[in-house]
């Protein structure tokens, strides 16, 4: 296992990070405890997951299964904070009514007592001591980020937490935050965590050049597009029980953008052409990019991690590249995978 180096931190991570978004909702408890012993047997060691992740119980299955394994002390354990924990559609015991939550506006958001309170639940349904690196899902423009940063390093002063991270911040609020926590003495971020894949490389643009510039490790999520890069979409045919809501979904526009498939195509032929699949080249394309630390695969099955653990056997060259460029130049995107007002608004009630 090629381990890297997290930023400026001393901690190397493997060039793949076992995602938990699934585990404890599509996911049930037993096979998402074999996933994650699988993965870590195969040299993973960045397990990443957040608190509104089927609700919390994400979490809540990520911290029994370290528990049975006895790897906590092994892994490098990342969550998020910032979403609404008291949203309509939470499993039962957990939920509150819509008018509830509407009446309490401080549910949600990177404010102190949104970060403290938060922190404080994670750890318990992690069922650890502390959490190694500890993000903010989204900006909050409202927000000021000195009050983000100040809670951040209160938490990692009191030991609760090792690391700060950001995720899908622009690049001027990536910038904004370490000046501010270089004026007010705080610990910074030191990692974030952008969408990032062959079909939206927009990042490249700017935020990559950042990360580099000021060390920070590039986490990228959903690095197979939510699925669309593993060829299983066909032009005409998308399945109805897809992650994409069966079109409602507001990502959903790219199963009806044609280019989106010729690319797709594309790839699917180098994949061909080196004895792997397409996800797997997808994979190694992202995980091989320049200041990329490593990108986040969310397996649903065991079938699934078994087809991602591969690609980490999986080298391209520079005429691949060259190729993907061709599909998709640099900085250029086939389909806006990501769209921070309804990603906003999908996160407040």
């Amino acid at each position: 296992m090629d381990y890297r180096p997290l930023g400026r931190t001393g901690i190397r991570v493997s060039p793949l990070t076992l995602g938990c978004m699934m585990f404890g909702g599509r996911t049930e408890p037993d096979d998402s405890y074999a996933i994650i012993d699988k993965a870590i047997d195969a040299g993973i060691n960045l397990l990443d997951t957040a608190n509104v992740y089927s609700t919390g119980r994400s979490e809540v299955v990520t911290g029994e299964a370290l528990k049975r394994n006895g790897h906590r002390d092994y892994v490098v354990l990342a969550t998020k904070c910032h979403g609404n924990m008291h949203r309509t559609d939470a499993p039962e015991g957990h939920a509150v009514s819509e008018l509830h939550a509407k009446l309490n506006p401080n549910q949600w958001g990177n404010s102190r007592r949104q970060i403290v309170e938060q922190c404080e639940a994670s750890l318990e349904r992690l069922q650890t001591d502390w959490i190694d690196l500890y993000q903010i899902h989204r900006p909050h423009p409202e927000c000021a980020i000195d009050e983000t940063l100040r809670a951040f390093d209160d938490l990692i002063r009191s030991g609760k937490v090792r690391y700060i991270g950001c995720s899908t911040f622009a690049a001027y609020q990536v910038v904004e935050s370490l000046w501010a926590a270089e004026k007010h003495h705080l610990n910074r971020f030191v990692t974030e965590q952008p969408p990032y894949h062959i079909l939206d490389r927009r990042i490249e643009r700017e935020l990559l050049p950042v990360c580099q510039t000021y060390g920070l490790g590039v986490i990228p999520w959903s690095p197979l597009a939510g699925g669309f890069l593993t060829g299983k979409y066909k032009r005409g045919d998308a399945p109805q029980d897809s992650r994409f809501g069966g079109g409602h979904h507001p990502r959903a526009t790219m199963l009806k953008i044609d280019h989106a498939y010729d690319v797709v195509e594309g790839v699917e032929k180098l994949a061909q052409s080196k004895g792997c699949t397409t996800s797997q080249f997808a994979l190694a394309w992202c995980r091989d990019q320049p200041g990329v630390t490593s990108p986040i695969i969310g397996p649903r099955t065991m079938e699934q991690l078994e087809d991602n653990l591969a690609a980490m056997e999986v080298t391209l060259t520079d005429d691949d590249r060259a190729k993907i460029d061709e599909l998709v130049p640099p900085g250029e995107f086939v389909v806006p995978f990501y769209t921070a007002q309804w990603q906003a608004a999908a996160h407040r009630f």
